[in-house]
Order: C-alpha cells, then sequence, then structure tokens
C-alpha cells in the first residue's frame, strides 16, 4: 500500500496570514546552454534565483520543488533562449495555480568570448559578467539583460598636468638654445623629455537594458560590442608590444572622467533599441582612495531609478 506523503504548504495553515511579492530559492548551480545572435551555442555555469509571488494570504507556502524542476528541465533539455525562459516562467506559475500569478528568475554567469588584439590579432579568452532576468507579472513577460565592461580610463586632469611638467622641462632645459629637429625627436624620446605621465584606472561599465518581450533571440555580442567600440579603451586580452603601444594610444585620444565615459553610453542608448537602460559607471581611482561613479538612466516614469 502506497503511503500518502503529506503536503504542509496546501494542508497547514499558515503561522500569519497575508500576501508576499517573491519567495522562493537563490543561488541554485546550474549548467545551461546558452544562446545568442552571433555565436556558437555555450555551455555555462550560473547560479539561478528562482521566485513566485504568494497571493493566497491563507496558503503556508509555495511548492519550491517545483521551481527547481523546471529550472532541471532548462539546464538538461533545452537551450537559453527568450522563449525558454517564459517557457520556464509560465510553469512556475501554472505550477503553483491557487497559490501565485507571477514569477521571476534571474540566470547570472560569466560569458567567454574569444577577443583579437588591437593590432597584433592575437586571440585570447575574456569573461563577461552577464545577468539574465525574466519577469512574468500582471500577464506580461519582461526581460531584461545585465552586463559588466571593464576598460582602462585616463584621466583629462592628470594628463593635462603632465602635459605642463613636459612643457617646464622643455623651457628649463632648452629655453636659451636653438634646437633641430633633430634634437628636440630625440628628446621627446628620452625619460628627460617625458617627465610625467597622467594617471589612469581600470574601470567598469555596469549596464542594463530592457527588451522587447516578443524577443526572439539574445544578443549579447552586439550589446558588448557597441559598449567597447563606444569608450574605446576595453581592457585587452592577448597582448603584444605593439598591442600595448596601440592600447597608450587609444588612452591618450580618449582622456575620460566618469561623467565622460556615462553621457557617451547614454548616447549610444539613446539611439539604440532597447526599451530602456541603466548606466552605472565605476571609475577605480589610481589616485584616490574612493571611486569616482555616474549613473544615468533613460528617464521613463515607470522605468530604471538612480
Amino acid at each position: 500500500m502506497q503511503t500518502i506523503m503529506p503536503d504542509i504548504a496546501d494542508t497547514a495553515e499558515a503561522l500569519q496570514t497575508g500576501t508576499l511579492n517573491w519567495v522562493g530559492m537563490g543561488n541554485i548551480e546550474l549548467p545551461l546552454l546558452f544562446a545568442s545572435k552571433g555565436l556558437n551555442d555555450i555551455t555555462v555555469t550560473a547560479k539561478a534565483d528562482a521566485f513566485v509571488n504568494l497571493q493566497n494570504e491563507q496558503a503556508k507556502g509555495i511548492h519550491m520543488s517545483r521551481l527547481f524542476l523546471a529550472l532541471d528541465t532548462l539546464s538538461c533539455e533545452q537551450t537559453l533562449t527568450p522563449q525558454t525562459l517564459k517557457q520556464v516562467l509560465d510553469s512556475f506559475v501554472s505550477s503553483h495555480q491557487g497559490l501565485s500569478n507571477a514569477a521571476k528568475v534571474v540566470l547570472t554567469f560569466e560569458l567567454p568570448l574569444r577577443r583579437s588584439s588591437l593590432l597584433s590579432q592575437k586571440q585570447g579568452w575574456k569573461s563577461y559578467p552577464v545577468t539574465v532576468t525574466g519577469t512574468v507579472q500582471g500577464g506580461q513577460f519582461q526581460l531584461e539583460v545585465a552586463l559588466d565592461v571593464t576598460y582602462s580610463s585616463t584621466c583629462p586632469c592628470s594628463a593635462a598636468l603632465a602635459r605642463q611638467l613636459i612643457q617646464q622641462a622643455f623651457s628649463e632645459q632648452f629655453s636659451k638654445q636653438s634646437l633641430s629637429f633633430d634634437q628636440v625627436h630625440q628628446w621627446l624620446g628620452s625619460t628627460e623629455g617625458i617627465v610625467a605621465t597622467p594617471h589612469s584606472q581600470r574601470s567598469i561599465a555596469n549596464i542594463k537594458v530592457k527588451l522587447a518581450s516578443d524577443s526572439q533571440e539574445f544578443d549579447i555580442l552586439a550589446l558588448i560590442n557597441s559598449v567597447e567600440h563606444e569608450l574605446k579603451t576595453p581592457v585587452q586580452a592577448a597582448v603584444k608590444r605593439e598591442d600595448e603601444q596601440e592600447f597608450a594610444r587609444l588612452n591618450g585620444q580618449n582622456l575620460m572622467f566618469c561623467e565622460d565615459a556615462a553621457r557617451k553610453l547614454k548616447a549610444l542608448f539613446e539611439a539604440s533599441h532597447y526599451l530602456d537602460y541603466y548606466i552605472k559607471i565605476n571609475h577605480y581611482e589610481s589616485l584616490h582612495a574612493h571611486d569616482a561613479v555616474a549613473y544615468a538612466v533613460k528617464g521613463l516614469s515607470h522605468g530604471y531609478q538612480v
């Protein structure tokens, strides 16, 4: 005779009644096959947060195992696309009839990409932190992609001060001399000539964009490429001497305060097809012990806020 096991979530009374916004699980280990335009499908190791709301005030709790099993099906039998993510969310809601009418999944992973160097065309791996968030609420599917892009930022103020010191050094050494082209050329290539260099720092742009609910595919590569192209100085993977020199040139020709970087990306996303965007710029100062930070959003009344 089969023993019927109790289901406390269905049968026990709640200790205290009330609705809850989200209930579920966090940090579920989840290997996924991720599909994105322009890339071969790639296996990533994700951490998943899975939730439904609890709208039944009398219910003791939700059926967490049903969330886990829906994610396991995604992991073992499917490829992560906007459509399969929506299927998971619909499964969350349908498996909690009478309890929930909204669902949310947050998937966080590192996306490894082969990236070419600036001039030598050597290739190396770079990993980009990516978060995909899907929500079904009020019968509406919402899809968000978040991305971190690391780059180098050279301080315009520091560059101006360094140029002034070079001018001063030139005046002190040659103010009473007539110079030939060769003498000036040689001096500029010496440590005496370049007496100061501007400071730069590793910087990170935290980007979030909302995709159309009927999106058929992710396009992470285009998003990464557009941000890196706009900033001009993304950190590199494989680097030969000619690549390092080109990187130095790009830094010198693209001096940026955090405000400059934020405005560059704001202009980029204002001209994009994304429904909404959020930008946080972090310049991890090499001069100061603190960071320089700037934010920008599209400014929709029900959109991203800062």
